[in-house]
């Protein structure tokens, strides 16, 4: 409470009003003291104080009730005073209590007995404590307003001491209930903990026995694929046999023998039986057996493996998953192999290396044929390649004795390249499994390595092809092949005569400087030469001249190329259109960009667990390829778009 300054003095301002049946808010009017000490308010002096009144607590006060054995309500938070205002018809305070607190409830069932017997309805007094401003024996001020006290008068006492025993009848009934349900609750808690700990001992032996037939497969695979001596084998066996380890004690202990044996077969004098010169795991052997499953070369740890032949993909399957029943699921019980690897992780491994056994098979017969008129780059993120061609320097300028250096000025190309997502997936079902459908997992990676390999032909081949066969548009919006801007592009057929004119022409083609002037020569000759299937015989007698029959071919002539120079395009759609491109070592002129290489990357996005494995019966095989193909150069390229005779 706020000390009372020495101009302020202390007093009470009344309310009074009737309770509501329904125990509810009520309305409240002041009234003026009684008693002869007491200090009255003018009406001006109340007008002004109607705002202080606003959210007034009020309390029970200690005399509001009789002595009860000492037990008297006092301090109980009633509810507030709300709403005030000035009744200038009455010339008095109106305003509403709204009950709350704790001795709500103590007033709401006072109110509750007196409206049950049916007697006069007494009135609730509020008397708030507060303090003013005197002078000359006036009150010209009301300073502030503490709390206010409930007041019941003398008729209803007894009813309220009746209500303060029924509520503490009432409360120790709901304590008591309340304690029964936590009893309750205890007892049931109880007792579900005992069912837990009794199914945990069950869950445990059954983890145990599992356990124990893990370590005992363990142990028959390891000691076979180490090939011990006999004796040291059933010592080890011994050792690990009926109990549970760890599989790295296991690999220590054989480990040590493997060591004690090496160690004395190596010490007898003359020819000693063979040394151990390697150990394999479960999982190097069902991985051994998956790529000769599947014809694909195995990892070079592996190359002295011997492990058993897998019958086809229904057993690889059964025995990774131990699903015999084909249900699509992971069974711990019933797999063959405890291994750290799943089953769509083993066969990710092994289709990524039949996707990169088949792209280099198919490069060996000409699939790759865009590999030496291209420069590929490696990029660490797929932000919009730029900057990729840095221009040439014309002649160093002469210094004087003494004299200052100047900047060289470099112009780069302004071409730019976007990235594209290309990719999808096969889904490997659980009716091939069951089928042992080998022969079609088999064609998988074969299917995916020719569709990767035949985009990024395409991609390339899209140089020459798009666009009518101009190619397409450069940053300074004219196509790659253009007669009057680029002076690369021809329209002659094929011959010795049109060859010399392709290469004239990207020999003279102006070099990449900055500043105004000339520029010198590009001075490179085109190397390789790029036709249809129909026009590869007439390139190669162009190009390698012992080839040729006619007599005005000369087998040292300058043309002459080197084996490899005449490539054939299969995209090519112009029976009679070639193109020739510069060595890219020397002005490269298109790129490949590639993000996680040039090889599509297969990703098995499920597990034995979840998945569409267990949603859609199949394991997926997703492959995806992120590459960027494009011109930052057209002047070490040359095309002729010949028309059909």
């Amino acid at each position: 409470m706020e000390p009372q300054s020495p101009a302020e003095s202390r007093g009470k301002l009344y309310l009074e009003g009737t309770p509501s049946a329904d125990g509810g808010s009520f309305e409240l009017l002041s009234v003026q003291p009684s008693g002869p000490d007491e200090r009255q308010f003018p009406p001006e002096t109340l007008i002004a104080t109607v705002p202080l009144l606003d959210q007034v607590e009020c309390f029970l006060s200690a005399d509001s009730a009789a002595n009860n054995g000492g037990h008297r309500p006092a301090g109980l938070l009633t509810g507030l005073l709300s709403g005030p205002v000035w009744d200038e018809t009455l010339r008095r305070i109106r305003c509403s209590f709204v009950p709350g607190g704790a001795g709500s409830a103590l007033l709401q069932e006072w109110n509750r007995q007196l409206f049950s017997a049916g007697g006069s309805q007494p009135t609730l007094r509020f008397a708030a404590g507060l303090s003013y401003r005197q002078e000359d024996g006036q009150v010209p001020e009301i300073m502030r307003i503490y709390t206010a006290d409930t007041q019941v008068d003398p008729a209803g006492r007894g009813a309220l001491l009746q209500a303060q025993n029924n509520l503490r009848t009432r409360e120790r009934e709901t304590q008591l209930i309340a304690q029964l349900q936590t009893d309750r609750k205890a007892m049931e808690s109880l007792r579900e903990s005992q069912e837990q700990l009794n199914g945990m001992a069950e869950e445990t032996a059954k983890v145990r026995r599992l356990r124990a037939e893990m370590c005992r497969q363990l142990l028959d695979t390891a000691l076979l694929s180490a090939q011990l001596p006999p004796a040291v084998a059933v010592r080890v066996r011994r050792q690990f046999s009926n109990r549970v380890f760890e599989p790295s004690e296991l690999m220590d202990a054989i480990e040590d023998h493997r060591k004690l044996v090496s160690e004395l077969i190596a010490g007898e004098p003359g020819e000693s039986g063979g040394r151990i010169h390697a150990m394999y795991s479960s999982e190097d052997q069902i991985s051994a057996a998956v790529h000769d499953l599947l014809r694909a070369q195995r990892p070079s740890g592996l190359a002295g493996l011997q492990p058993r032949r897998l019958s086809g993909i229904r057993e690889l399957y059964t025995l990774m998953t131990g699903d015999y029943d084909f249900h699509g699921g992971y069974d711990p019980a019933r797999a063959h192999f405890s291994l750290s690897a799943d089953l769509p992780a083993i066969l990710k491994n092994t289709l990524n290396k039949l996707v990169a056994q088949r792209w280099e098979e198919l490069g060996a017969n000409g699939y790759r044929w865009w590999e030496p008129v291209v420069t590929v780059e490696h990029f660490n993120n797929l932000q919009p390649i730029s900057g990729i061609l840095v221009g040439e320097i014309s002649l160093l300028p002469s210094v004087a004795e003494g004299g200052s250096y100047v900047e060289l000025g470099v112009k780069d190309s302004a071409e730019t390249g976007a990235w594209s997502k290309y990719g999808g997936y096969l889904g490997l079902t659980i009716e091939m499994f069951e089928r042992d459908d080998t022969l079609r997992l088999r064609q998988f990676p074969v299917k995916l390595a020719t569709a990767g390999l035949r985009r990024l032909s395409a991609l390339v081949a899209a140089v020459f092809l798009a666009n009518e066969g101009k190619g397409p548009a450069m940053a300074d919006g004219t196509p790659v092949f253009d007669a009057a801007k680029h002076h690369n592009l021809g329209m002659e057929a094929l011959s010795g005569a049109s060859w010399e004119a392709a290469n004239q022409a990207v020999f003279d083609q102006p070099m990449l400087v900055a500043g105004a002037g000339d520029s010198p020569k590009l001075a490179i000759d085109a190397r390789y030469l790029l036709v249809p299937r129909r026009l590869r015989l007439t390139a190669q007698r162009i190009l390698y001249p012992a080839l040729a029959w006619d007599a005005e071919y000369h087998a040292e002539n300058l043309q002459r190329g080197l084996p490899g120079d005449v490539i054939t395009c299969p995209e090519f759609t112009g029976a009679d259109d070639w193109a020739a491109v510069a060595d890219p070592a020397l002005a490269p002129a298109i790129f490949v960009g590639e993000r996680f290489g040039l090889m599509p990357e297969i990703y098995v996005a499920d597990n034995q667990l979840s998945g569409a494995l267990f949603t859609h019966d199949e394991v997926r095989i997703k492959a995806r390829h992120f590459l960027s193909v494009f011109v930052t150069d057209h002047r070490p390229l040359f095309k002729a778009n010949v028309a059909a005779g």
